[in-house]
């Protein structure tokens, strides 16, 4: 796909906010995808701290709960594409059980994804639709690691986020890209962590950078 004078949506969390860069109008991923891509316009829709999944119990921030699914119906309706990327603070944090393949309510997060998949498709018939998933953190290895566990939230592991996702796109109009396979980063390698994303999460300058260009050679791909 050639991206030049497209009009791009990007539904996200803190890393689509900016977190992390020096400054978000020349180093954020989606600011550098538009200046290398040539693309006609971006529109920015990371909130710092939001999943996917319904919040069954209030976050002591209230802008955590605002989920992606309520947000999906206040995009520019003219985009060319629909970007989403998120499901790390369902895992991280959030209190909606995982719930299982075919759940299509808010309730759990294989039914926020199915919900979300499906209404981005209805409001932005038009558009392309493409998922990211979660890129390698320093605790995707088990949610016990996490200090604070709910605790009646059941123990899982980030990929099974990730095939969630994977899972539920072939039943709508979407392409998913891996990001733990696409881009090669891994917060866990000290060296690795210090140059890309030195707290563990959320990537530096390099690593927006690093991340843009992985996006663009997803979207040309398609």
């Amino acid at each position: 796909m050639d991206l030049k004078g497209k009009t791009i949506n990007f539904l996200g969390d803190s890393i689509t906010e900016g977190c992390g860069v020096s400054d978000v109008e020349a180093n954020r991923y989606d600011n550098v995808i538009k200046r290398k891509s040539q693309l006609k316009k971006v529109n920015n829709y990371g909130i710092g701290g939001t999943r996917i999944a319904y919040q069954r119990h209030p976050s002591q921030k209230a802008r955590y709960d605002q989920d992606f699914c309520a947000r999906s119906f206040d995009m520019d309706k003219s985009a060319d594409i629909i970007i989403v990327y998120g499901g790390i603070n369902d895992y991280l944090h959030g209190d909606a059980p995982i719930g299982r393949f075919g759940d299509k309510g808010r309730e759990t997060f294989c039914g926020s994804v199915y919900y979300l998949m499906d209404n981005i498709c209805e409001l932005y018939p038009n558009a392309i639709h493409v998922f990211f998933t979660p890129a390698h953190c320093f605790c995707d290895e088990g949610f016990s690691l996490i200090e604070e566990k709910p605790e009646d939230r059941e123990e899982h592991y980030l990929y099974e986020y990730t095939e969630i996702i994977k899972k539920t796109a072939p039943l709508f109009d979407f392409y998913v890209f891996d990001l733990s396979e696409e881009l090669k980063i891994d917060p866990k390698n000290e060296v690795e962590r210090n140059k890309y994303a030195p707290d563990g999460l959320h990537f530096n300058d390099d690593g927006h950078n690093m991340l843009a260009d992985v996006v663009i050679r997803c979207l040309e791909s398609i």
